[in-house]
């Protein structure tokens, strides 16, 4: 039996998807719904749930900003929002399960399987996603990529650019350093600042600031901090340059 606590702002929402629950997931056991992130706080430490069903936006707090106030961790989350693009990118790129308002039973089934099936909570994966997630007045300085038994945590001014090969993606970080992962150069693009990533080429990503020089041409080409030189497509010069003069 998995234990799961309901937290959503509507009183229509938390009954629907109980009563959804109840029919097509009988292995979930609803132990309380909260409409209030503060009441639920003191509602997980007192009940010990294996699972939240935690939606993403609510009036006094976000799903994030009160899975920040909760000192130990010890369940996961299926995250449940309406409308709020970054969140979705945050939470795929940390490889979690979410479900979009109004709520797909099928995709609701698959996404309590995965938790039923799991022999281990994905803790790590909840605190990338947690480090990933920034308030709208603060910016993104790092990034925390969970990986198999580990987080790996990389300050976003040191990565002077992305390459793309296939579904894989290769950082090249200051001091010759090349770390692989098995994300898309879009799952980057989208974490990443605009202000200061650029695409350059349909598989090159590059860091603004470590750009040292441009030179022209057809599409031209760029020379970075680590003194390599990178391509620019003519179809990405215009935005490239657009961004170069305003930094």
């Amino acid at each position: 039996m998995i234990k799961a606590i309901i937290i959503d702002d509507e009183e229509k929402a938390r009954q629907g998807l109980a009563l959804v629950l109840k029919k097509y997931c009988p292995q979930v056991t609803i132990v309380c719904s909260c409409e209030s992130p503060i009441d639920a706080i003191s509602k997980i430490k007192e009940l010990q749930p294996d699972l939240l069903f935690l939606d993403v936006q609510m009036p006094e707090m976000s799903g994030f900003e009160m899975l920040n106030k909760i000192e130990q961790i010890n369940f996961d989350v299926i995250f449940i929002t309406a409308f709020d693009k970054y969140a979705i990118k945050a939470i795929k790129f940390s490889a979690l399960d979410y479900l979009l308002k109004p709520i797909n039973i099928e995709e609701l089934v698959s996404a309590v399987d995965r938790i039923s099936k799991k022999k281990e909570h994905l803790h790590s994966k909840l605190q990338s996603l947690l480090s990933n997630v920034s308030n709208k007045s603060k910016k993104i300085t790092r990034l925390a990529i969970p990986l198999e038994n580990e987080i790996l945590v990389q300050p976003i001014k040191d990565i002077i650019y992305c390459k793309a090969d296939s579904s894989y993606t290769t950082l090249h970080v200051i001091g010759d350093k090349k770390i692989t992962l098995a994300k898309t150069l879009k799952d980057f693009e989208n974490m990443l600042p605009p202000s200061e990533f650029c695409r350059i080429h349909h598989s090159t990503l590059v860091n603004i600031y470590h750009v040292e020089k441009y030179v022209k041409g057809v599409g031209g080409y760029v020379i970075l901090s680590n003194k390599e030189h990178l391509d620019v497509s003519r179809r990405k010069k215009e935005q490239f340059l657009k961004i170069l003069y305003e930094t």
